[in-house]
């Protein structure tokens, strides 16, 4: 059996921002480079939750989101490098984020995904978050995405 730990972070710091940009680099599902620039404009001024999840001690996955308002808490980016997969890392850096978040509060969660990652898909749907949008991609059903919703 596997030490798997998680920390959760909500403030980043330069450290951490290099240590999610590296990490997403071992993420198949990030086919465009996530960027420090990036994560800072997104996360400008807003509540954040970062959730690093450790195996035996090496950084193995992530989940960031922040405070849509005061009611609605939006899960952003996530992901579980390739070589940690198969050990339940995403389905428990999930559960973690749903607890803090109902801790501090919050009554929804949302988060966006895309017909080209039906493991993430099965997972929400799994938790019971529900499917509230679909933007189509006209050229390709793959590239579809969808808005999922969860009262918690």
């Amino acid at each position: 059996m596997y030490s798997i730990e998680i920390e959760a972070k909500t403030a980043l710091t330069p450290l951490l921002i290099h240590q999610i940009v590296e990490l997403s680099q071992q993420i198949p599902e990030f086919d465009r480079p996530l960027t420090p620039q990036a994560l800072l404009e997104r996360l400008a001024g807003k509540n954040c939750l970062l959730l690093l999840a450790y195996v035996e001690g090496e950084l193995a996955g992530f989940k960031l989101g922040y405070e849509q308002d005061a009611t609605l808490f939006y899960s952003w980016l996530g992901g579980v490098a390739t070589d940690f997969r198969r050990l339940g890392l995403a389905q428990s850096l999930l559960e973690y984020q749903e607890i803090w978040a109902r801790r501090q509060g919050y009554r929804h969660i949302q988060v966006k995904t895309m017909n080209r990652f039906p493991a993430m898909l099965n997972m929400l749907i799994n938790n019971q978050y529900l499917i509230t949008e679909l933007m189509a991609d006209p050229q390709n059903q793959i590239n579809h995405k969808l808005r999922l919703h969860k009262s918690i």
